[in-house]
C-alpha cells in the first residue's frame, strides 16, 4: 500500500505542476504532448482519484500524529 501512496502523491505534484503551467503560461501540458482527448480524459481521472488517495492519507497521517 506503501507504494500507491507514493504513486499518488507523485501524480498529484505532476497534476499541480500542470495546473501551475496553465495559470502562469495558458500551456496546458497534458493536451500539448497527447491530442486525443479521451486519453486527456483518463489522464485526468487518474490524477484526480490519486488526488484524493494523497488528501486520505494526509488525514491518515493527521490521525495517527495525534494518538
Amino acid at each position: 500500500m506503501r507504494i500507491i501512496k507514493k504513486i499518488a502523491l507523485v501524480l498529484t505534484i505532476i497534476g499541480a505542476l500542470n495546473w501551475g503551467l496553465v495559470g502562469l503560461f495558458n500551456v496546458n501540458l497534458v493536451t500539448t504532448l497527447i491530442k486525443s482527448s479521451l486519453i486527456n480524459n483518463i489522464i485526468y481521472i487518474v490524477i484526480g482519484v490519486a488526488s484524493l488517495i494523497s488528501i486520505a492519507y494526509f488525514f491518515e497521517e493527521k490521525m495517527t500524529l495525534e494518538d
